[in-house]
């Protein structure tokens, strides 16, 4: 088969090795890809958001499959384009993918159908969204409507810091068109969990929970970032809270969104919090999470492609979703800076034995050498026996790797230790 794989980061980095393991897979595309991942699939510098291009790039190559990774594609209908010229595809079409791509579609969706989640208002005028402001007991959470890069979130702790998030979104327009419309909503508490799930739009089988790490700097301090590591399985995660999830939240959404006429098919993800009344929906995305991605398909047993061709095609109920009982810890080295200022071109040092636990998020050639080229540069993962198998391993594995301004956090899994004790 060839395969197309569309986006370009550590996320598409795990699924091209993930796809590897099948003998069928002979030609593996990436567009665009990065330069860390020329070893494990033919990168095209082709633009995520380029539809027309990737479109015509599939039907020259002749293409059989297609996976759709990054959001900002699947919004802009890629699915839909690829489809249309019959080639099959993984990943939600666009009226689908609104799931993610509209957090007040995603908002009205759980109240009327009755999927736990924070309380909320919707507002398109300032005015309205400022008056609400003064009532809304805080801290409260201000969020764009739109895609915005997982930056579209702001935890607001005093009334004025809501005031002034209402004010970036909707007068400064620091995220365009995504906060032309915004949600304001209740405050959770509890432990947050991610779940990735396959569903065909009928059967869901979640894959193992996991825990990112958003913010910068040790002790959950400094900005939020696109994640900074992950841990999997999620210890908060227990099989009483999983049964739960499946009867209010997995299977509800799947069947609101079959009643929309918005049949999901790919990966839905599922930001959970494991709140004293249960487990509540905080976000939903419409496709594999970055970085969980890189600790959940190192620990799938059963075939990558085999799932995702059954979850295209209808056939998920009877194919087999298997994980190991390992745990997983994914370490992202970044670039000093980051997610702000920060530079890049700095010569990468990774060892050949470290390389087949490295996913290459943002890289280079220059002078036929890797260089960095991004914030978040790239992630280990290791896996162990327990958690803090896993932990030390992904550590040790990231000590081996140098480039200039390199920095990571080393609290990775602290937090999910914590709560096995």
């Amino acid at each position: 088969m060839k395969i197309l794989v569309v986006g370009g980061g550590g996320r598409e980095h795990a699924i091209v090795k993930g796809l590897k393991k099948n003998p069928q897979a002979e030609e593996i595309y990436v567009l665009p890809g990065n330069a860390g991942m020329e070893d494990d699939a033919v990168c095209v510098n082709i633009g995520a958001k380029d539809i027309p291009a990737i479109v015509e790039f599939a039907l020259e190559k002749k293409i059989d499959y297609a996976v759709v990774a990054p959001d900002d594609p699947l919004v802009l209908g890629a699915v839909d384009a690829l489809e249309a010229k019959g080639i099959s595809c993984f990943g939600p079409r666009a009226n689908a993918a609104i799931i993610e791509g509209s957090k007040v579609f995603a908002k009205d969706l759980m109240k009327k159908c009755g999927i736990p989640t924070a309380r909320y208002a919707t507002f398109s005028d300032m005015a309205s969204a400022l008056a609400y402001v003064e009532t809304a007991p805080v801290p409260t959470v201000v969020k764009a409507d739109g895609l915005a890069l997982g930056k579209g979130v702001i935890i607001a702790q005093t009334r004025e810091e809501a005031r002034e998030a209402v004010r970036t979104m909707m007068e400064d327009k620091v995220f365009g068109k995504s906060g032309e419309r915004i949600v304001i909503e209740e405050f959770l508490t509890g432990p947050e969990v991610s779940v990735l799930a396959f569903t065909d739009g009928k059967t869901v089988k979640p894959m193992i929970s996991s825990m990112d790490h958003k913010r910068a700097l040790d002790g959950d301090q400094g900005p939020n970032t696109g994640g900074m590591g992950t841990v999997a399985p999620n210890p908060y995660y227990t099989p009483a809270v999983a049964e739960r999830c499946m009867k209010e939240i997995f299977l509800p959404t799947v069947h609101a969104m079959n009643a929309e006429g918005r049949t999901f098919r790919g990966c839905l993800y599922f930001g959970l919090m494991i709140t004293p009344e249960g487990p509540k929906v905080i976000e939903y995305n419409c496709r594999f999470g970055d970085p969980e991605t890189q600790v959940v398909l190192p620990l799938l047993e059963s075939d990558l492609l085999t799932v995702m061709l059954s979850t295209t095609h209808g056939r998920l109920a009877e194919t087999e979703v298997k994980f190991s009982d390992k745990c997983a810890c994914c370490v992202i080295l970044a670039s000093k800076g980051y997610p702000k200022h920060y530079e890049k071109g700095f010569p990468l040092d990774i060892p050949e034995s470290t390389a087949p636990h490295v996913y290459v998020a943002g890289a280079a050639r220059k002078d036929g050498r890797l260089v960095t080229n991004g914030g978040r540069v790239l992630g280990v993962t290791a896996l162990g026996d327990t958690l803090p198998e896993a932990i030390e391993g992904a550590y040790a594995l990231a000590d081996t790797i140098h480039f200039e301004n390199a920095f990571c956090r080393r609290d990775i899994g602290a937090r999910a230790l914590k709560a096995g004790r």
